[in-house]
Order: C-alpha cells, then structure tokens, then sequence
C-alpha cells in the first residue's frame, strides 16, 4: 500500500488543572485511569461508588486520595468534572445529580437509555451551567479526524453514502458479568451503535431520517467468562438490527449491529464518495489505520494520520479512554467543546430510532439535529 501523507495538527490546549471524580470503578474504571494519566492536568482524587467497598479499594489500586459513596463526590468542593461510569440505566440521574452539584459532567456512552431521559439531561445541563460532555469520543481519535480530513480535502469527492457492520463482541466469554448487554439499555445499537454512529455523524453531519428492524437472536445466553458472575442470562432486547441512515447532506449509511454474528470478514466501516472510497479501522478505537481507493487507483493507500496516536495500535493502550474528558476540561477554558452533550443527544435520538422504526414499521424523522464537530486538525 501507498502512503499518504498530510500535515499533523494541533493537539489539546488546557493550561490549568482540573480535579477529577471518577462515578463508577467497574470493568472500564482501569482504562480512564490509565488514558487520563497520559494528562498530568486531569487529576483524579476521588473514586465514588454504590459499592463503596469496591471503591475504596480502586482507590488503593490506583493511589487516588480519597473514595465514597455518589453523595460524598457530589459534595466535595475539591471535585469539578465528575467522570460518570455508572450503568447506562443510570446515566440520566446520576448526570443530573452531578449537575446539579454544580460539576461539569463527561458521561460515558449513551448520554441515556431514552430520548426522554436525555433531554432532561440536556435541560440540566443548561439549568445549571455547567459543561457537559459525553462518549463516544473516540471520533477524537487519529482514524476518524484521518477520514474527516481526507472528506474536507475533497480526496473522495462527494460522500454519497456509507456501510458499517457491528458484529459480535463475545462478551459472555470475557466480561464477568455481561447481564447489561442483554437487558434494558443495551444490545449491540445502544452498546456499541454509538462509536459508530458518531464517526458517522463526524464524517458526514447530522442525521435527517431513519428507518431499521431488529430481533432477539438467541433467547438465553451461556457466560463463561472467568470471575463470571452469573452462569446465563435471559435476552430481553434485541440483538439483531439493520438501518438505513440519511444524513442532512444527502449521504445514505447502511449499517448491521449484531450480538449474533460470531464470525466474519466484513470491514468495520466504509465511506463512498464519487471520486473513492475510504475504509476505516475499528470505531471503537481511537486510532487504526485510514486506507484510501479513488477511482483509476490500483491499490490502496494508508494515509498517514493528521494527529498523534492515543494508543499504540494493536496493543493494550488502544483499550485507554479519556479524550473526551480531556476535550470537555479545555472547554471549560474555553477551547471549542466537540464530544457535547447536544452531539451525544443527536446520537442518542438516531439510536432509539432504530428501534422505534422497527416496532412501527416506519421511516422516522429525527427531531434533533447538531453541529458538526469541529476538527482537531488544522485548517
């Protein structure tokens, strides 16, 4: 393959520190620990949870100051970013509730479980003033501002449509308990749909309609993950869907999501323009390689990236998380905010979309809208 090359952007620009409290010390807790130490200026010195023995011992794990219960983060003076990594089922309370507390608020994916939840989370977040931010961020990554980059510079020419396949993440066989994948506020649409359509939404802008069907693959599922904490688990939301995307700009996005394929060969992500076409590594990573195909080319190329790695590719590091903190602190000082709340509620409505457009047998219309991220490189 040919390599392509472009100029490497800026990167973040926060000046001052910011303390941090991380809400929440299960499965994903060890990977913001481990991306925000890559930020000196993102501190965590609290660690709350509604086991507050496991808290405390993630805080010695980790050496971070002080541990608790949700009320005790809440009420800490020294905390102003709350990391919210409760269950999706909580994310609107808990979000509130740290609103309220006067805390600026990065939420992990989805903002919420329904489009009425997180309206009331958007409606908080303005009521108090305080910035809110939300996952997914890895359209922040090298790969997504690669793709976005190669959109603008017009090497593809007019995106006129794009494919993007979901298959199956295996949890039963490493998540110790995987129950929330497979029960309200999961499946693979609201699990890991939103890396997805965010890198969509970053690439192409909002999205105008969408229509889809779902279904419950297998009923019950076998957990053989070590450490499991339940032997089997009884499906309650559907692990199958297909959708059909149409974005504001005239762009068409077919999409699979599954918790049912277990084996395959098709790409992650494709986007198809009338002069190529771009294929995209893994949008659940923040980096990964960006291959470019315009038409008469006879091979493809791998464009260098327009910014640095978060994470080694291929290695442990590309599991690390915590951009999207870092983008919402330098928003706090008054850098351009790209992973906001109005962006994460956009994902959220197109999400329960499919859904709705499955049970309804319709076309539906999305109410929202929102800005395009502005990019991290320059321009």
């Amino acid at each position: 393959m040919t390599p392509v090359a472009f100029r490497r952007g800026i990167t973040f620009m926060a000046k001052q520190t910011h303390r941090i409290g991380i809400l929440g010390s299960g499965n994903i807790f060890g990977r913001y620990v481990t991306g925000l130490a890559r930020h000196p200026e993102l501190e965590i010195v609290r660690v709350a949870d509604i086991d507050v023995a496991r808290a405390k011992q993630a805080a010695a794990d980790h050496s971070i100051p002080a541990w608790g219960d949700d009320t005790e983060l809440y009420a800490d003076e020294s905390v102003d970013i709350v990391v919210n990594l409760t269950p999706p089922v909580h994310h609107a309370r808990t979000t509130i509730a740290a609103l309220e507390a006067g805390k600026h608020v990065y939420v992990e994916k989805p903002l919420a479980t329904t489009v009425e939840e997180g309206r009331a989370v958007l409606e908080a977040a303005a009521r108090s003033g305080r910035v809110l931010g939300s996952a997914p961020d890895t359209f922040l990554g090298s790969a997504s501002q690669t793709a976005r980059k190669a959109i603008d510079d017009g090497l593809i020419g007019t995106p006129v449509g794009a494919s993007a396949f979901i298959s199956h993440s295996k949890a039963e066989t490493w998540h110790p308990d995987p129950r929330f994948l497979f029960q309200e506020g999961g499946g693979p649409v609201m699990d890991m749909g939103p890396y997805y359509f965010a890198i969509l939404v970053n690439l192409l802008g909002p999205i105008r309609t969408v229509t889809g069907s779902s279904r419950i693959g297998a009923e019950r599922r076998t957990v053989t993950a070590p450490g499991r904490a339940v032997d089997s688990i009884d499906v309650t939301v559907p692990t199958h869907a297909a959708a059909v995307l149409t974005f504001a700009s005239g762009a068409i996005a077919t999409m699979q999501m599954s918790f049912d394929i277990w084996d395959t060969d098709l790409p992650y992500m494709e986007i198809y323009g009338t002069g190529g076409t771009l294929s995209l590594a893994n949008p659940n990573h923040f980096d990964g390689e960006v291959r470019l195909k315009r038409h008469g080319d006879t091979e493809w190329s791998v464009l260098e990236p327009v910014v640095g790695l978060f994470g080694a590719v291929g290695t442990k590091e590309q599991a690390r998380r915590g951009l999207g903190v870092r983008d919402l602190a330098d928003a706090v000082e008054g850098s351009p905010h790209r992973a906001t709340g109005p962006f994460a509620f956009h994902v959220l409505e197109a999400m329960c979309a499919v859904e709705e457009a499955s049970t309804q047998t319709r076309v539906v219309a999305l109410d929202s809208t929102c800005d395009r991220p502005a990019p991290r490189f320059s321009v």
